[in-house]
């Protein structure tokens, strides 16, 4: 006789008319939570219709939302319900990089790990390489918002206290920017953008075992259980891989640039991490009973 043990409630936050240059997450969207209901009931909202509706489901998933700055406050609203509640939101909302702001990139290069170097206060600017010109971004900026860049001396007399903190870096005339994207802790596929003129212009990129290395060392840093990370990086003159950001809230993954083949195995390894996250919080809160 066949099981009546309903299926897990997934309810999936997107904004399908959020336009980017270049690219559709509403198509990704569209395909990625059609191969889910193979495994769950699913639904999809806007993310600021999420906080009155999650209560209802046993899953979050928060995939193509857009730039949390444009819905600043409602986001707020929504992690500090979903946190008070206990609410499963996937990616979890302990993410120590995109998730919570850039000021991971500050703390990773004090901790000498290979990132850009980053600076946030005016008093640590001679701790930066001497470059032409420097980048100068908001700390809880997305998508280039509010990014420009300046020279030495305009550097110098900026305040890095503006609109919630500011970041800067080098310049960094980099050979092309590659991208790493995992599920949990494994590795599924790598882009690349040949011409740094062209960020999202992607091709398939085979990365060695010392490239994949890189990657999984912020992963590993990161501590997320469950959920999909991107992993950005250039790789520099003298040839090394420096990290430019850790997306670990809502990466959009081009998974139009991977095949049917590999977007059918990224949707059966994003299903599997889900379950695993539903049966590891369901055993932990019966275990707290």
């Amino acid at each position: 006789m066949a099981s009546t043990c309903p299926r897990a409630r997934l309810l999936y936050v997107t904004d399908l008319a959020y336009e980017a240059r270049g690219r559709r997450y509403c198509d990704e969207d569209i395909h990625l939570s059609a191969r889910l209901r193979e495994d769950f009931d699913v639904a999809l909202c806007h993310p600021l219709d999420a906080a009155a509706l999650m209560d209802g489901f046993d899953l979050v998933l928060v995939r193509n939302s857009g730039p949390v700055i444009h819905y600043q406050k409602a986001y707020d609203a929504f992690r500090e319900r979903a946190l008070r509640g206990g609410v499963r939101v996937y990616n979890p909302l302990t993410g120590r990089a995109d998730m919570a702001g850039k000021q991971y990139l500050v703390d990773l290069t004090a901790e000498g790990l290979p990132v850009i170097p980053t600076a946030d206060r005016a008093e640590d600017l001679h701790r930066l390489p001497e470059a032409e010109a420097y980048v100068v971004k908001p700390k809880l900026g997305a998508d280039s918002i509010g990014l420009r860049t300046v020279g030495r001396e305009e550097l110098a007399g900026l305040d890095f206290t503006e609109g919630g903190g500011l970041l800067a870096q080098p310049r960094i005339d980099f050979g092309y920017e590659v991208s790493f994207y995992f599920i949990d802790d494994a590795f599924q596929y790598a882009l690349y953008a040949p011409r740094p003129d062209r960020r999202w212009q992607l091709e398939p990129y085979a990365p060695t075992a010392e490239d994949l290395d890189f990657a999984r060392r912020f992963v590993g840093w990161n501590t997320l259980p469950y959920g999909i990370q991107r992993v950005d990086a250039c790789r520099a003159p003298d040839g090394r891989l420096l990290l430019v950001e850790l997306e670990d809230l809502n990466p959009y993954l081009s998974l139009d640039l991977i095949g049917a083949e590999g977007q059918r195995a990224f949707a059966g390894n994003l299903a599997a991490s889900l379950r695993r996250y539903l049966t590891a919080s369901f055993a932990q809160s019966h275990s707290i009973e």
